[in-house]
C-alpha cells in the first residue's frame, strides 16, 4: 500500500458528472487516488455503481473505503439496537466486499446516561461480536475502522478508539482529526500535538497499525459540547491545519488512507493536502 487522499464522497463541482463512470478523471483532475463510499443514511448503492465501480478502481489504482450508517451504536444499552448494528456492519462490509473496497469505517457510538467505561465494554462487545460474524460470513478480508468522535458526550476519544483497536489485531483506527480537535475544543495546535497522538497510536497498536490506519480531516466548527458542522479550508477561525500532520506523515514514511470530509469541497481539500505532502515528501 501507499498513501492515498481523497474526498468522503462528492463535491459540489462534482455536478452533474456520472458515477462511478466520470470519477476516475475528476480524481486525476484534483491529483487523489482515494475515495470513501458514504453510506451514512443507509446502505443504498445503486446496481450500476456495483457493476462498474470494482474495474474502474482496479484499473485506475483508487484506495476504495466506506463509511457505514451513523446510526449504528456500538455501545447501545438495548440488546435490540446492538443487534440491528451487527446487521448494518454486515451490509456495509458486503457491499464493501462487492465493491472492492477493504476499510470500513464505524462510529464509535455514544455514552448515553450510563458511564464511558460502561459504553466501552458494550462497543467491545458488539465489535467483538461483528469481527465474528464477517469471518463466519467470508468476509474476513474487510478491515472494521472505529472513528473517533467529534462530540463531548460521544464514545470516541483517541484512547477509547485506541481501546476498540484491541478487540482485534486485523481493527484500524479511524483517526478524525477534526472530531478529536472540535471535541478538546480546538487542543490541535502544534506538530507537536500531533506528535503525541500519532505516539499514542504506535505505542499501543504498534508501528504497522500506525502505518496504515484511516484519517478523516476538515475543519469543524465547534461549541461547548464539541463538533457543530463542517467547514471549508478557507475558514480561517477553526482548526485543525493539516500542514504539520501532512510534514510527520511524510517524516514518517506512514501510508494512511487520508479521505478529506470538508463540506462541499472535500475533493478540492484533499488536493490541497496532497500537493502539501508532495512538496515535504
Amino acid at each position: 500500500m501507499s498513501i492515498s487522499f481523497g474526498p468522503g464522497g462528492n463535491s459540489l463541482s462534482f455536478g452533474k458528472k456520472k458515477f462511478p463512470e466520470d470519477l476516475p478523471k475528476y480524481l486525476k483532475d484534483f491529483g487523489l487516488n482515494g475515495y470513501e463510499i458514504e453510506c451514512g443514511r443507509g446502505v443504498r448503492i445503486a446496481e450500476k455503481t456495483y457493476r462498474l465501480l470494482p474495474d474502474i478502481i482496479k484499473e485506475n489504482n483508487i484506495h476504495l473505503s466506506l463509511h457505514t450508517p451513523y446510526f449504528i451504536s456500538l455501545s447501545s444499552e438495548k440488546d435490540e439496537i446492538r443487534l440491528n448494528s451487527l446487521t448494518y456492519i454486515k451490509d456495509s462490509a458486503l457491499a464493501a466486499h462487492k465493491l472492492g473496497a477493504k476499510k470500513i469505517v464505524v462510529h464509535s457510538g455514544s455514552c448515553a446516561k450510563m458511564t464511558r467505561e460502561r459504553a466501552l465494554e458494550l462497543a467491545k462487545d458488539t465489535l467483538s461480536k461483528a469481527q465474528k460474524m464477517l469471518d463466519d460470513e467470508g468476509l474476513s478480508d474487510i478491515i472494521i475502522c472505529p472513528e473517533t468522535m467529534g462530540k463531548i458526550n460521544q464514545l470516541g476519544t483517541l484512547s477509547e478508539v485506541i481501546e476498540l483497536c484491541g478487540v482485534d489485531e486485523r481493527f484500524l483506527p479511524c483517526v478524525d482529526f477534526g472530531h478529536l480537535n472540535a471535541r478538546t475544543l480546538g487542543g490541535i495546535k502544534t506538530k507537536e500535538d500531533y506528535a503525541n497522538i500519532l505516539d499514542q497510536i504506535e505505542n499501543k497498536l504498534g508501528h504497522e497499525r500506525l502505518r496504515n490506519f484511516h484519517v478523516h480531516f476538515s475543519k469543524i466548527m465547534y461549541t461547548a459540547g464539541g463538533e457543530k458542522e463542517h467547514l471549508t479550508f478557507d475558514d480561517k477561525q477553526y482548526g485543525p491545519h493539516y500542514e504539520p500532520l501532512m510534514e510527520l506523515f511524510a517524516k514518517r514514511g506512514l501510508e494512511p488512507s487520508v479521505i478529506c470530509e470538508s463540506a462541499g469541497t472535500q475533493a478540492e481539500d484533499a488536493g490541497e493536502m496532497h500537493r502539501y505532502y508532495e512538496s515535504v515528501k
